[in-house]
């Protein structure tokens, strides 16, 4: 297994990238789990996500991307201060809970309103998803309600016959969870508390300029 960036094979992340433009579905690490990539706009690759996990219809997909500019992909009227979090915390293990786009998928938010987004600390998705083009699912690569897979044996031996390939190149994932916090209302709010404390979280918010 390669443990480093410099390690990741080309050829390697392509052959990912095609299964993900194929409508497949590849577990691949982040900076704080091991998660299941599919492209966020193909319906058919969300359906295999959801079969793959056994997840309930009615909880939405994480969607991870690249930048400022992939978020403005996925959503829309984002309060003023949400670049002010982006700007401290990403790349990071921050998720933000955000008003979805028009085009993003219903399957994908389970027909909510909201979509969570974030850009992972992580070489492997970051590589994927630009040489994609389109922002990435992030959803923790286990069976829904069981443990989370902290190494490649338990991905392999739990996930290795449903999934399209396991990207075994870049850093080990943290084992840490990412904060979730929803900033629809326009003041966050916490929904899960992760990897980044809540209290920084609003600090930012609350000494940032609209």
């Amino acid at each position: 297994m390669a443990d480093t960036e410099s390690e990741m094979g080309p050829k390697d992340l392509e052959q990912a990238v095609q299964h993900l433009r194929n409508g497949g579905v590849v577990a691949i690490p982040t900076d704080t789990l091991y998660a299941l990539a599919a492209d966020v706009f193909n319906t058919a690759a969300l359906d295999r996500i959801f079969a793959i996990k056994g997840r309930s219809n009615d909880l939405a997909l994480p969607v991870l991307v690249s930048g400022w500019d992939q978020l403005e992909m996925v959503a829309e009227n984002t309060p003023p201060k949400t670049r002010a979090l982006a700007e401290r915390f990403w790349p990071g293990a921050l998720t933000l809970v955000v008003q979805k786009a028009n085009g993003l998928p219903d399957r994908l938010t389970a027909g909510r309103p909201t979509v969570a987004v974030r850009m992972p600390g992580h070489p492997v998705p970051i590589e994927l998803i630009n040489r994609l083009g389109s922002p990435i699912t992030g959803t923790s690569a286990n069976i829904s309600g069981g443990a989370d897979l902290l190494t490649l044996d338990e991905l392999s031996s739990q996930l290795g016959e449903r999934v399209d390939l396991i990207v075994e190149k870049g850093p080990t994932p943290k084992g840490t969870a990412s904060t979730i916090v929803d900033i629809t209302s326009g003041k966050p709010r916490l929904l899960r508390e992760g990897a980044i404390s809540f209290q920084q979280v609003l600090e930012t918010w609350e000494t940032s300029s609209d």
